[in-house]
């Protein structure tokens, strides 16, 4: 529709032909749908399948090896040679093709899993259609539709606001302006009207920060304001992670050093070993790319990224994979209580009329359980309990939906929904309630005031009147009568002693207490803050939310972990700490707990001692939360904060790890959270970031598998080089280039990925959190893959040395034909030699794969064969190798002859050198560590 603002809401409807009221059917809605598309912005532009795999070509390492197969080709021609002649230039751009096709598929990979875990957390709208309220997604969103808004939503497309109460919005995405702007249906403005003074209209991508609205939606997807100017917002590049910039970073130091040695074998083959220059030349250059992990930034990415899926299917819908890396420091985790730390089925308990206390029965939403007095009999709903019973299910948003037998949902806050449950047991529905008692205007909750107002007509002829509901200590506060079964009296000092010990001794027993009163006003009032002062008590209501019994587990994980829990509420101190001794969450160390009215009065300098030894906060703002965190990370803490507000957004960018909540949370916390927990659970938390340690680790293994693989490779050539033939005849390179590209595809592929799919290790979340800036290359992991490499070198140098002096002398233990026809044949002392140093080259490093699966725990008390995927890679890795010795044809390719059987007695004794040393190691580590 063209300038909707211009027109009044009902002149939109018509234009739109929808109900203000009934909003769409569900049957218009599917056509109009299937007319308009879906309300998207559309997915960033792809890339192309041949562009994408063009791209695996851009890495220097690539163009190298690129270049050695064209100057192998040019000498091939030069030669005037047949087949054999070629076959290095079609293996080594096999090899190439096949690593480009390898990188496509992994970031494909990546893709999708990040693709499915961005439909799962897609945002959802509240909207009307055949006169119910329902949630779909926003892509569903059509125009003419009728939307609820309440503060923290994020508008999913462009609306005319129908009605609105204290409606403000933040429009910063569209008009730069970052303060929120009021907002008031009633308005008609001129059609010249700029985008930033629309204020009868929302736009999508901005956010509701305050007050409560209904909007006809007038465009969607590319027809929005939004829409005109998305081609500026899709064209952003994801950043690397840190890891994956040191692993980069990694891979050019390694780059440069394999250069250096290729320089070196190039003058040692071409001076020392008398060797033709272009045999010569394309070793070095096959060993310099041979020896860098060229797929090892891919290999972090894809473990990533199902560590991602992994974490979603717990719960835990990580944004960001920089979060998955973060989530293994965290040393310190910020949590709401209700819903997180609680089941959040909350269920109203007990009442409390100013004179009678009442108990009530049944348990979660459900309408099923009775209202007793005291002595145990059913109370009459009746006076000043019908006033109670009736201002909470008046002064309330929550809607209770029955889906059949016992099943019921809450739509809206859960502790409205309790109160609307309570209405249902006292015979108040809701929607009959409120038909007879219409509301006229609100003052919606915030968190500063801690209050909600709704004004309803019907009661009295010409009278509105307002319900109060919030925080007692407020609202108690600022009541000077209250209403008896006599009347309305005056608040005596004597009167709200008892109701605040009242109070108090429900919140004592973790029981959530809201306040209620009321106030009349003439007929058509202006709604202000001012009606919440001297109104008239009429009740406290209370309510539990039990603590979640995983979350009690997931505690006691957090203390072995060395993670400290703390709860950050907006409850009542006293039950706030009530809860946390139930959950254990306080120890010796940390046994205080503030309420948000201490820490105003306290300095930055005080709180940064504070939270060393607090583990509770209570009656919090989100500007609290900000300053807690600010004070842990100024303290070297890694701090997790949870968060479900509007207002929450700065806490949650300011913490290490923002965690969201999935169902409560509101879609401003959402985009701002590193992590949404889909169950609003504190055990998922800690499940993510057990990921996270599991991730980490795994990282660390591959990470020292494969440079220790690249380090032993290196030194096995190069130091082998140096070897006169006067010190022993006829040796010369132990591995040719097809070789050495055979053995970076096996070892730097299967076996890599297989650890990165490893299971937590027995008590990693008994260890101490890791430091944020250590780096993944540590003194010990250096140590290691020192210790490995020259496992390596000597197993492959001492098969290889065996196997050319026992040829050099006319054994035939290593050869499997006859040695008096090898030469005719073509076969050569040096070439069996080359062959042995290969199978056990790729022997030892298949079987020291094993080992790499812990660096603390033998692999012998992991399981040898206990990761199927481990075992599948070496599997398929060891026929392969079989396939490269003993096929015809096949064997003549990579280099390779014929082995005696009676060889593998040397090899693979040999080839479990470095197995045996990984494992002599741990066991000596863990000796002195006893």
């Amino acid at each position: 529709m063209n300038k909707p603002f211009s027109a009044s809401a009902e002149q939109v409807a018509k234009e739109l032909d929808t109900d203000l009221v009934k909003g769409l059917s569900s049957s218009e809605a599917s056509l109009r749908l299937a007319k308009s598309g879906p309300n998207s912005l559309g997915e960033e532009k792809k890339v192309p399948l041949w562009k994408r795999f063009l791209q695996q070509f851009a890495d220097a390492m690539v163009i190298i090896l690129i270049a050695a197969a064209a100057l192998s080709a040019y000498m091939a021609f030069k030669s005037g040679g047949g087949f054999e002649e070629w076959i290095d230039v079609i293996v080594i751009l096999a090899i190439v093709i096949l690593n480009a096709a390898l990188g496509v598929y992994q970031e494909g990979k990546a893709d999708q899993a990040l693709a499915a875990l961005k439909k799962m957390s897609s945002p959802k709208t509240k909207v009307i259609r055949d006169g119910k309220l329902i949630m779909t997604d926003s892509e569903n969103i059509v125009p003419g539709d009728v939307i609820a808004i309440d503060a923290g939503d994020s508008i999913s497309a462009d609306m005319r606001l129908i009605e609105s109460s204290s409606l403000k919005a933040e429009e910063a995405s569209l008009t730069g302006e970052s303060v929120a702007v009021e907002k008031n249906a009633d308005l008609i403005l001129p059609e010249d009207c700029g985008l930033g003074d629309r204020k009868n209209m929302l736009y999508m991508g901005t956010a509701v920060t305050y007050g409560r609205a209904k909007g006809v939606v007038v465009a969607t997807a590319r027809d929005t304001e939004l829409g005109k100017i998305a081609d500026r917002l899709t064209n952003i590049e994801d950043e690397q992670t840190p890891l994956q910039k040191s692993l980069n970073k990694l891979g050019k130091i390694l780059a440069v050093v394999c250069i250096i040695v290729c320089v070196v074998v190039l003058l040692v083959d071409i001076f020392v070993q008398k060797l033709p220059w272009e045999d010569a030349l394309m070793t070095a250059v096959s060993l310099a790319v041979a020896a860098i992990p060229e797929g090892l930034a891919a290999v972090v990415t894809i473990v990533l990224s199902i560590g991602m899926t992994k974490m979603a299917e717990s719960n835990a819908i990580v944004k960001r994979l920089l979060a998955v890396e973060t989530l293994g420091c965290v040393d310190v985790i910020c949590s709401d209580k209700t819903g997180t730390l609680t089941q959040n089925q909350m269920t109203v308990k007990v009442l409390y009329d100013g004179e009678k206390k009442y108990d009530v029965g049944g348990g979660g939403y459900a309408p099923e359980g009775k209202i007793t007095d005291e002595s145990g009999k059913p109370a009459k709903i009746e006076g000043v309990l019908q006033t109670l019973i009736r201002a909470a299910v008046l002064c309330n948003d929550a809607s209770i939906v029955h889906h059949g037998d016992s099943d019921y949902s809450c739509i809206g806050d859960p502790t409205e929904g309790s109160l609307t449950t309570l209405g249902m047991k006292a015979g108040m529905l809701r929607e009959e309630t409120s038909h007879k008692y219409p509301r006229e205007t609100e003052l919606p909750f915030d968190s500063d005031r801690k209050m909600m107002t709704t004004y309803h007509s019907g009661i009295e002829d010409n009278k509105w009147i307002s319900y109060t509901k919030g925080a007692p200590d407020i609202v108690i506060s600022r009541c000077s009568s209250i209403l008896t079964s006599t009347g309305v009296e005056k608040m005596t000092p004597e009167k709200l002693a008892e109701i605040r010990e009242t109070n108090h001794n429900y919140a004592i027993k973790a029981i959530r207490v809201l306040a209620f009163a009321y106030k009349e006003h003439g007929d058509g009032s202006k709604a202000t803050f001012a009606d919440e002062e001297n109104m008239i008590f009429v009740g406290l209501i209370g309510m539990i939310d039990p603590a979640r019994t995983e979350a009690k587990d997931a505690i006691a994980v957090c203390k072995e972990a060395g993670i400290r829990a703390v709860m950050i509420t907006g409850d009542f101190k006293d039950s706030a700490v009530a809860i946390s001794d139930n959950l254990e969450m306080r120890d010796p160390n940390h046994m205080d707990a503030y309420s948000g009215e201490e820490l105003d009065k306290m300095s930055d300098e005080d709180l940064l001692e504070v939270v060393e030894k607090t583990s509770v906060y209570a009656r919090v703002s989100p500007e609290h939360k900000v300053r807690i965190v600010n004070a842990l990370k100024k303290n070297d803490h890694i701090a997790s904060m949870t968060g479900d507000g509007v207002n929450d957004a700065m806490a949650l960018k300011s913490a290490d790890i923002g965690v969201a909540m999935g169902i409560t949370g509101t879609d401003v916390s959402k985009n701002s959270a590193d992590m949404i927990l889909m169950d609003d659970n504190f055990a998922t938390i800690v499940k993510a970031v057990e990921q996270g340690r599991i991730i980490y680790s795994n990282i660390r293994k591959f990470v020292g598998f494969l440079l220790s693989c690249n380090v032993g490779e290196i030194l096995v050539i190069f130091l082998l080089s140096l070897v006169p033939k006067s010190l022993i005849p006829g040796i010369a390179a132990p591995l040719t280039a097809i070789q050495l590209l055979w053995l970076n595809l096996i070892t730097d592929s299967f076996p890599a990925l297989a650890l990165g799919r490893e299971k937590g290790e027995p008590g990693i979340m008994k260890l101490p959190p890791r430091s944020k800036n250590e780096p993944i290359i540590n003194k010990s992991m250096m140590g290691h893959i020192a210790l490995q490499s020259v496992g390596l070198f000597v197993s492959v140098a001492a098969a290889f040395i065996i196997a050319l002096l026992s040829m050099n002398k006319g054994n035939t233990f290593f050869y499997a034909g006859v040695l008096a026809d090898a030469a005719s044949k073509g076969v050569h002392p040096i070439d069996i030699a080359r062959t042995v140093a290969f199978a056990t080259l790729i022997c030892a490093e298949l079987f020291r794969a094993f080992a790499a699966r812990s660096e603390r725990y033998s692999v012998f008390k992991l399981g040898l064969f206990s990761n199927k995927m481990m075992n599948i890679a070496v599997g398929v890795s060891l026929v392969m190798l079989i396939a490269v010795i003993y096929i015809p044809g096949v064997n003549s390719i990579f280099n390779n002859v014929a082995l005696n059987p009676l060889a593998w007695l040397v090899i693979l004794p040999l080839a479990i050198l470095p197995f045996a040393l990984s494992e002599i190691s741990k066991l000596a580590k863990s000796g002195l560590h006893k």
